[in-house]
């Protein structure tokens, strides 16, 4: 095996990346279901593609997609810089990391309880006034501005991810935290692009099932909380070091 495969192996396996990078991608997948995300998701691809809702529907798959994957690109380029800050913060706050780490858990039951729809007076989106011009052109610019403006949307999902970062204490293991974030929150955009007809059929029933959605969704995060909080997160991750570090290469 290179030494850099070797890297790329120690970096996802060391840690708490192997338990880490699977709620990564589903937070991504239930921020996409979010109600602040889905009602706009046709909006968004038009906007994104300059094509009509009637074109949309036509199926022009080609420059749907592209612009689509432009504009996740802009997201992505966004929540990977808060990973990177968040991971090398952790870093630093390393000598404290049971007391942040506990502290972190707590925060995010919070904003799991905050996503199932509690304390409602504390959400809130921040919108920009100035939007690019529309078509592909503009979609990785339109990308970035949804991951700054829709951050307090979307923020107890990415809250936790963010958690997650600064235990893991690396730039390059929050940034990596944050990709596959991202990608369960892309992917769905890019589905959507390559079946948008079939797609609006689940979004009206993720819609009428709204709360069951953001019940499981807010679950999950006041889950991850609480592993956090109570310490069980740790106990996992040493767990997890010594089953991994049981197991050899075969060549």
């Amino acid at each position: 095996m290179s030494v850099a495969a070797v890297g790329i192996e120690q970096t996802i396996t060391s840690g708490t990346l192997v338990l880490a990078l699977p709620l990564a991608a589903l937070a991504g997948m239930v921020s996409f279901l979010s109600p602040c995300v889905l009602p706009l998701v046709p909006g968004y691809l038009s906007y994104v593609t300059g094509m009509t809702g009637e074109d949309l529907a036509e199926q022009r798959k080609g420059r749907l997609v592209g612009g689509v994957a432009l504009f996740v690109l802009g997201f992505t380029f966004v929540f990977m810089a808060y990973g990177f800050f968040f991971g090398g913060l952790g870093r630093w706050l390393h000598a404290y990391e049971d007391v942040i780490t506990r502290t972190l858990g707590a925060v995010t039951i919070v904003m799991g309880l905050l996503f199932m729809g509690m304390f409602t007076r504390l959400q809130r989106t921040v919108k920009s006034a100035r939007l690019p011009s529309a078509g592909i052109a503009g979609a990785p610019l339109l990308g970035a501005l949804f991951g700054l403006g829709w951050t307090p949307c979307i923020g107890p999902t990415l809250a936790a991810i963010q958690a997650l970062a600064v235990t893991e204490a690396t730039p390059i293991r929050g940034g990596l935290l944050s990709f596959v974030y991202c990608v369960g929150l892309g992917l769905p955009f890019l589905v959507t692009a390559l079946a948008y007809r079939r797609a609006l059929g689940v979004f009206g029933w993720v819609k009428r099932h709204y709360l069951l959605v953001m019940r499981l969704g807010g679950g999950m995060l006041v889950a991850i909380g609480v592993l956090l909080l109570t310490g069980l997160w740790t106990e996992l991750n040493n767990e997890l070091r010594v089953w991994i570090g049981g197991f050899g290469t075969v060549i």
